[in-house]
C-alpha cells in the first residue's frame, strides 16, 4: 500500500508541473491548466499523509 500511496504522490507532483510546461508551449490553455494543477495538489495532499513520515517496517 505504502508503494502505491508513493506513486500516486510522485504522479501527482508530476502533474502540477506538466501542465504549466504545456501552457509554455502553447499545447493547452489556461483554464485547463488550472483544473489538471488543483486536481492534481487535491490528489497530493490527500494521498500523501498516509505515507509520509512514517516508518518502514522490514
Amino acid at each position: 500500500m505504502r508503494k502505491a500511496l508513493q506513486t500516486v504522490s510522485v504522479l501527482s507532483l508530476l502533474m502540477t508541473i506538466v501542465p504549466s510546461v504545456m501552457f509554455l508551449s502553447g499545447a493547452v490553455e489556461l483554464a485547463q491548466v488550472k483544473l489538471l494543477m488543483i486536481f492534481a495538489t487535491v490528489v497530493w495532499f490527500a494521498a500523501t499523509p498516509f505515507w509520509m513520515g512514517k516508518k518502514v517496517s522490514s
